[in-house]
Parts: structure tokens; sequence; C-alpha cells
């Protein structure tokens, strides 16, 4: 479309021939930057539209006249009620409604000021220069066009009213949603505010237009409150109760609606006395820039996925982030204790290694060999989870969801710099003495067991080609050890994200009650271990669930390369160390220097990339689940530095006296870690449910004779 001068496209808005539509999307033409990002070029187009406005009054009428022409004729309720607003369809019908429009757009009815409002601004990057320009060149816009020259109808009004009406209606049904429902019980229990500020609206505008008995807005707002308050509440409980996609969506519907509710209340309110449209510019203008942003980007895809997966992340992670507390130490007793418990998980991990290398050498069928390559990792880590040992690189998934939950809750501002900085030199410590202790006992205990089956069996375990194969798998770089290293991390990230879903669905789909409910367990494993079992899923399901699939990621990824022919595959720095081991046996010892300490460097190199690859995501993920933008990780980082400079060794060892500074707070606080509720069971199930182990049961009754 060819771009006309601004005073050209004024022009058509007089000629009777023309039509009003064509005009306006040659206008919007006209005032649109040639980059989108460039808000400066934006306002002083809309200045110059302003000072042509308050120059050519002829220029004035006719654009004047054609505006409340649009939104006096077509119409305009489905644009407040709809425009930005998630629709009812759900989250998959409306993401493939979406692909669909895009491939195939939609024919615009311009019986509808949303679809011309759309014909306008037809480009998706029309949302950001139009949100660069601030609102007081729009007021200016609005005072160019004098509106008070010309009476206008009262449709537009009613439009408005009726929207409000609709709205209302809308917040009512889904505040009583079953699943807010089952989240916040007292919702059915008490008076509910969503169905009050319904009752209220419709008393509002039923006397809207009546001098004698007006109604004004103040107990609707209050109880537009009330409602924003329960929705808040309802968050807060999903995040210790678990949520899903669809609870997501509902909340986020649901706030969105009440936005759109206060934004209609202010506009009509400010218009039913004097009619003060300049009193009403403000509202008007702020539901103006909403809507065409939500117009512009109407079929965006990603924007709207991210708008509802941002909620569901954030209590993916808020779930792992509990797992990841148990992974930072704060004492030297912490410090020591995770070190024992790593060294159990280098001592497991090396006979899963010696498990690996006896399955390579049955030289199985590629299906089989990947399956039990698979259940050998998966079924290792759940028994190193099980016996609480500790797999070092394990830890970034988790503990960078830890360190993202010490953020605010608002707007992604840091809490308390200095105690992020000493969060992060714990996790650091804390994650060198797992090293430590993977990788000092995987080693030596590799050799034990290389050097028993040597004398046993008069043979070693592997051959010297296999040891020098070995050897040259984890070689700085003449192999691909970094970059196999790297899809390990993200395998450990992706394991964190399964971990926190597994926590996420145990506490909203009430597994461990539910658990509680099975006739034949009870009967053959007893009341009290049923209940130590059901609260062994509640704290232990996510973990579980992350160790077995990072298992079976690590065995995958090697299949899948082998079935697709790529060089794909993956290094693992706890069980490279073990390599190392049965390679130094097998070869008895006599290596050539170099050899070994190339290897050495590239097993460290490989526990540097694994590390950094699953941290670095989990951490991006859990902050931008959170909000927080790059300045103020910007601002983390900084003080990240000043503190390493200051204080070098707690990074590496933790001080004898733990400082105060280090007693950080994180979120959710051991408050979440509620004892498992009531539940309400068939008259046949609830002494079986509600019966406590035999010791709980002993302080109940003397609490009882109290």
């Amino acid at each position: 479309m060819t771009k006309l001068s601004l005073e050209a496209a004024l022009a058509r808005f007089g000629d009777a021939q023309q039509d009003p539509i064509i005009a306006l999307i040659d206008l919007g033409t006209s005032l649109r930057p040639r980059r989108p990002d460039d808000g400066e070029e934006a306002t002083r187009n809309l200045q110059a539209l302003c000072h042509m406005l308050h120059t050519h009054a002829d220029l004035r009428r006719h654009l004047r006249s054609t505006l409340y022409q649009l939104v006096g004729e077509r119409k305009a309720i489905s644009l407040y009620v709809d425009t930005g607003v998630f629709p009812g369809t759900g989250f998959f019908t409306e993401s493939g409604r979406r692909i669909s429009r895009t491939l195939l757009p939609d024919v615009p009815n311009t019986d509808y000021l949303k679809d011309i409002i759309g014909m306008v601004f037809h480009q998706a990057s029309d949302a950001l220069w139009l949100g660069l320009v601030s609102d007081a060149v729009w007021l200016d816009v609005i005072r160019a066009l004098h509106l008070e020259e010309e009476k206008y109808s009262q449709r537009p009004l009613q439009q408005l009213l009726e929207a409000l009406r609709v709205v209302s209606y809308r917040i009512s049904a889904i505040g009583l949603e079953p699943e807010l429902v089952r989240i916040e019980p007292k919702i059915e229990e008490f008076e509910s505010p969503f169905l009050a500020q319904n009752v209220e609206t419709v008393a509002y505008l039923d006397h809207y237009h009546d001098p004698e008995q007006p109604i004004d807005d103040k107990h609707l707002l209050v109880l537009l409150d009330q409602c924003r308050g329960i929705v808040e509440k309802i968050r807060n409980r999903a995040g210790r109760e678990g949520t899903s996609l669809s609870l997501t969506f509902h909340l986020r519907r649901l706030g969105q609606l009440l936005d759109r509710a206060q934004v209609l209340l202010n506009i009509v309110e400010t218009l039913r006395d004097e009619k003060d449209f300049q009193a009403t510019a403000p509202h008007i203008i702020h539901l103006w820039k909403t809507l065409v942003r939500a117009e512009c980007r109407k079929n965006h895809l990603r924007h709207y996925w991210r708008q509802n997966i941002e909620l569901l992340a954030r209590r993916v992670t808020d779930n792992a982030s509990r797992t990841g507390e148990h992974y930072i130490t704060e004492t030297r007793k912490d410090y020591f204790s995770l070190l024992r418990s790593a060294m159990l998980g280098g001592f497991i991990i090396a006979f899963m290694a010696m498990i690996k290398l006896e399955v390579s050498k049955a030289h199985l069928p590629p299906l089989s060999e990947a399956l039990l390559f698979c259940l050998n990792y998966g079924l290792g880590f759940v028994l190193i989870h099980i016996l609480h040992g500790t797999v070092a690189t394990k830890q970034p998934a988790m503990t960078a969801n830890t360190i993202a939950a010490t953020l605010s809750e608002g707007q992604g501002r840091l809490r308390d710099m200095q105690k992020l900085a000493v969060l992060i030199a714990r996790l650091s410590r804390s994650q060198l003495a797992a090293i430590i202790g993977n990788v000092g006992l995987a080693v030596p205990m590799a050799m034990l067991i290389g050097l028993l089956i040597y004398g046993t069996t008069g043979q070693h375990m592997i051959s010297v080609d296999k040891a020098h194969h070995l050897l040259q798998d984890v070689h700085p770089w003449q192999s691909g050890a970094v970059f196999y290293a790297a899809v390990a991390g993200v395998c450990l990230f992706l394991s964190g994200l399964v971990a926190g879903y597994y926590d996420n669905a145990a506490a909203y789909n009430r597994i461990p009650e539910r658990l509680l409910q099975l006739k034949w367990p009870r009967k053959i494993f007893g009341e009290s271990r049923m209940y130590r079992v059901a609260e062994y899923v509640r704290n232990n399901l996510g973990a579980l669930a992350g160790n077995f699939s990072f298992g079976f990621m690590l065995g995958g990824v090697t299949a899948f390369g082998v079935l697709f022919g790529l060089p794909v595959d993956i290094r693992h720095i706890a069980f490279s160390s073990a390599y190392l081991g049965y390679s130094a046996v097998a070869l008895d010892f006599h290596f050539a220097f170099g050899l070994m300490a190339w290897a050495a460097l590239g097993v460290a190199l490989v526990g540097l990339v694994n590390l950094t690859m699953s941290f670095s995501l989990a951490l991006f993920v859990a902050l931008r689940a959170r909000g927080v933008n790059t300045t103020q990780q910007g601002l983390l980082f900084g003080s990240l530095w000043r503190h390493f400079r200051h204080h070098t060794r707690e990074f590496f060892f933790p001080p004898k006296k733990p400082a105060a500074a280090a007693a950080v707070t994180t979120a959710p606080d051991l408050s979440d870690q509620v004892p498992l509720p009531d539940v309400v069971l068939p008259e046949a199930l609830t002494l079986a449910a509600d019966t406590p182990p035999p010791e709980k049961a002993e302080k109940q009754e003397e609490n009882i004779a109290n």
C-alpha cells in the first residue's frame, strides 16, 4: 500500500465518494513509523496530526464526523468484552484457532468495530509503536479533535453499559467454575462476591439514567476488589496444592475480565453526571491502547502461550525449588553430610557404570540394549534417591529454582541482593562438595571393582582397546565430549522440570489422599504403613519421576542418535570418572601420563558443561516465570561478583560460624509443608483412611483426655 502524506490522508475524509474505512486505513499507514520500535517518529507523526487538526477546521470536522459515524453505527460490544480477554473455549482450542487464522485469515466484518480496528492496525508490530507513544500525546490528539464542537449520539454509551453487563455475567460464571471451587470451597459456603458483584452491576445499570435514585460505583468497586482477593488467594493455594493448565487459564481469564470491568466502570461513571469527556479521556486512552494491542496480537501464538504458561511454569518451578532447598548447605555439619551423601551416590554409580559396560559387551539388538541402558540409569538414580544419596549434576536444575524462588512476587524486583549472593555462595560450595563426593568415590570404587574381577577371573573386565576408547571418548578436543556433555545438561534440566511437574500433579490431583482410599494395600500392609507410603509419595513423587526420567533420557539419547544416524551421545561426569577407574585397571596402570591427564581434563570439562548447561537453562526458565527482566538480572550478577571478591572462601568451603546474612528465606517457605489433609471417604472407608499411625493415635488420645 502506497503511503500518503498526512495531509493527503486527512483530505480523503472529506471525499463523499471515499469509503471511510479505507480512509482510516490510509491515515493509519501515514502515522505508522518506518521502524516499529521508533517511538520518537511515531510521536512526531501524532504531533503533526494534532497540529493539522488545530489549524485546519475542515479536516478536523471531517475526521471527527467519520469517527462519530463509525463508533455510533458499528457494533462495539464484542470489542469491549472479547478483545484482550481469553475466550472461554480453552487453551488448546484457542491455540488451534490462532494457528488456523494465521494460515488462513478471517474475513473481516465491517459491521463490527473490532474488525475495523484490526483492518486499520493490521500489522502485529503496530502494538509496539502505539504503546511507545505516551498517554499525554494521545490526550493531545483527543483535544485536537475538539469533540465538544459536535454533538454525539448516546449509542456508544449504551454499548459501553451493555458491555459492562456482559462482563459482569461472565465474571460470575467463571467465579463458580468447579476447579476454582475445589481450591477455595468457601466460595460456595458464603455469599460469593462473584455473584454479588453481578447483582450490584445490574442494579447500577438499571439506575444509571435515573436522577432520582442514583447508585454510585463505590460498593461495586469494593466487590470487584473482593473478587481479586479471592483470585489471588486461589493462586497462592495453587502453589501449595498444585495447579493445572485449565485452572491457570480460568484464573488468567478471570483477572482479565475484572480489569476490563474496572476500566469500563471508570469510563461510564465519569460520563454519567457532567458528561465531562476530558475527565474520561485518560480511561479511554488506557482502554484504547489495551484493545489495539490485543487486536494486533490476536493471532500471535507465541505471546498467547507465554501468557498462559508463565504461571504454570512458576508453579512447577516452585515445586522443584522445595526439593532444591535440600541440596543447599549452610553449616559445616550440612556440608559434610552432603559430602557423605554424594559419596554414597558415587559408590552406586561405580556399579551402574560396570553394568553398562557389561551390557555393551553382550552386543544385544539395538532396541534391547537401549532399553537396558535406560533401565540401568533410571533405576540406579532412583536407588540413589531412596538411599538418600546425591548425584552432583542433579543439583543445578533444582537449586536454580530455589534461587529464583527468592525473587519478589510482584514486579520481579529482588528482595535482597546480598542474601541472594550468599545463597549462591552456599550453592557453589554445596555443588563442589557433591562433585568431590561423587568423583572421589566413583574412581577408587571402579578401580576396586576392576581389581576384584581381575583377581577372581584372571581377566580384566574390559579390554585394552576398550580402555583406550573410553579415554579417547573424554578427550577435550579430539572427541565430542564437550558437546555431548551439553546434551546431558539439557537432559538434567528437563528432568528438573519433570520433577516439578510430578510434584505439582501429586498435590493437584491429591494422589497421596487417593492412595489411602485403596482397600487391598491397607489389608496387606496395614494402616500405619499406608499412611507413611502416602506421606512418602507426597514428598518424593517428583524426585522419583525426575530421576527415572533422567535415566531414560541418558539411555535414550544414544539410541536416538543410532536410530536416525545422528552424532548424538551423552557424557556425564560421574560415569566418565568411573570409566577412568576401569580403564586404569584394564591398562594395569601402565599408561602414558599425557593420555590420562587429557582424559582427566576432559572429565573436568564434562562436569563443568553438565552443571553450566543445566543450571543456566533452569535459572532462565525460573526467572522468566517470575518476570525478572535483564536489568535486574544484571544487578544480581553484579552483587554476586562483589560478594565473590570479598568472601571468596565461602564459595568453596562453609565458614566456621554461619553469618546472619546466610539465613535466606526462600519461597515457598516451610509452611507449605503441611500434613495430609483429611479425606472425605465413603462410610466403609472412613475408618481406614482417617486412622492415623499408632504413635499419632496415642498423642491424639492424650490431647483429648487433657
